[in-house]
């Protein structure tokens, strides 16, 4: 299958490889440019990042989360991570220097329009905004194309989202919200399913420790697109570092990628994966390494649903209608009440985004505390 993008230029059938450094550069540009460095000498094409503006993620009473690397105070890590326009125009031009491609996600209105003031050439939109609709509409609107995690998300999720983002060229990354995830939850013979599903290319996004097995194998399916995480030490303090790949293991990965595209490439169509095989064509060399029971483990069902490992954050590390100030009883909702915010633990998610447009308007049934998910039993709907 061919990569989402013109980057992979010595070879057209291997996916398109994201290394994904995030806030790993903790605003230091100089450690981004070893980040932005490391990833283009071991073969990514894109390096991406994260746009952090707190406000648009999260609630300042969302507390403690237990991350990688330990316990933290989301809101507050978050907005150490906020950066200014300027710093993302370096960043891009950063990467035009070493010769990879710039992408970035966006988290929420300010930071998509800050995208597009920069020019960027495509979009990438992280699971837990998947259900974010309003940011999905404004993205889409910009008219270039869009790649879409689809970690803790379900069918109906992804189909609201690629509706929405129809008017684009779009590609789904098959991804487990989970950090790490564990490997034999990735069930990825559902990329094949989910591409022929809704008609767009499909690669993973891999949160797993191990540097091959997840990129190879999805690879083999037919992926388009692989992210990983890439670090320069897993001991440094990001909240991604510590499921990172150091520059070495992102290396092994890529090159293993490569053999796996070249492999998939030279295979007749409608042979990926020939039924009754347990695992496709040009897995061989993988089950020599790992197994035949643990590749086959990786491959999973097929069928979507959400991982043990994340299904209990569904709804909660997705976005969901919160209230950003105090709401009187009998007080009709406007739109500067409320935000589609992440819940994460401790606060109790509210209604999905898909009811934003009925929530505003609504007449409360009673007192709502800023912070509060929204529930029906709050609102009276509006004639």
């Amino acid at each position: 299958m061919a990569s989402p993008g013109s980057d992979t230029a010595n070879d057209p059938h291997a996916p398109l490889i994201i290394a994904e450094i995030g806030t790993a550069h903790r605003g230091d540009l100089g450690r981004a440019r070893e980040l932005i460095s490391a990833a283009a000498e071991a073969g990514a094409d894109c390096a991406k990042f994260q746009w952090v503006i707190t406000d648009e993620i999260l609630h300042p009473a969302t507390g403690s989360v237990r991350l990688p690397g330990g316990d933290i105070d989301l809101y507050s890590r978050f907005r150490s991570l906020e950066q200014p326009p300027a710093f993302f125009a370096q960043l891009k031009q950063l990467c035009a220097d070493a010769r990879i491609s710039f992408l970035c996600t966006p988290f929420g209105p300010g930071s998509a329009a800050g995208l597009a003031d920069l020019g960027v050439e495509r979009y990438k939109i992280a699971s837990p905004e998947l259900n974010h609709l309003p940011l999905l509409r404004q993205v889409a609107a910009y008219g270039k194309p869009m790649i879409l995690s689809t970690g803790v998300s379900t069918l109906a999720d992804i189909e609201r989202a690629c509706s929405v983002c129809a008017t684009v060229e779009v590609t789904l990354l098959h991804c487990i919200t989970a950090y790490p995830a564990r490997e034999e939850e990735y069930n990825l013979a559902v990329i094949p399913h989910m591409a022929a599903l809704f008609g767009v290319p499909v690669g993973v996004s891999d949160h797993s420790l191990d540097p091959i097995l997840v990129p190879a194998l999805a690879t083999a399916l037919g992926a388009a697109a692989i992210e990983k995480h890439i670090t320069l030490s897993r001991s440094d303090p990001g909240l991604d570092d510590p499921i990172a790949l150091v520059p070495d293991d992102f290396a092994e990965m890529v090159r293993a990628v490569r053999r796996g595209a070249a492999d998939h490439a030279s295979r007749l169509p409608g042979s990926e994966c020939p039924p009754g095989t347990a695992c496709p064509p040009g897995t061989e060399w993988l089950i020599e390494r790992y197994g035949e029971s643990r590749v086959t483990t990786v491959m999973g069902s097929g069928k979507k649903t959400l991982a043990p490992g994340e299904a209990a954050n569904h709804g909660r590390s997705n976005r969901s209608i919160r209230a950003v100030r105090d709401i009187a009883a009998g007080a009709q909702v406007t739109a500067a009440d409320v935000a589609l915010l992440r819940s994460e633990h401790n606060l109790e998610p509210g209604l999905p985004p898909w009811a934003l447009d009925t929530v505003v308007g609504s007449q409360t049934t009673r007192a709502v505390a800023d912070g509060t998910g929204l529930s029906w039993s709050d609102l009276i709907r509006r004639a």
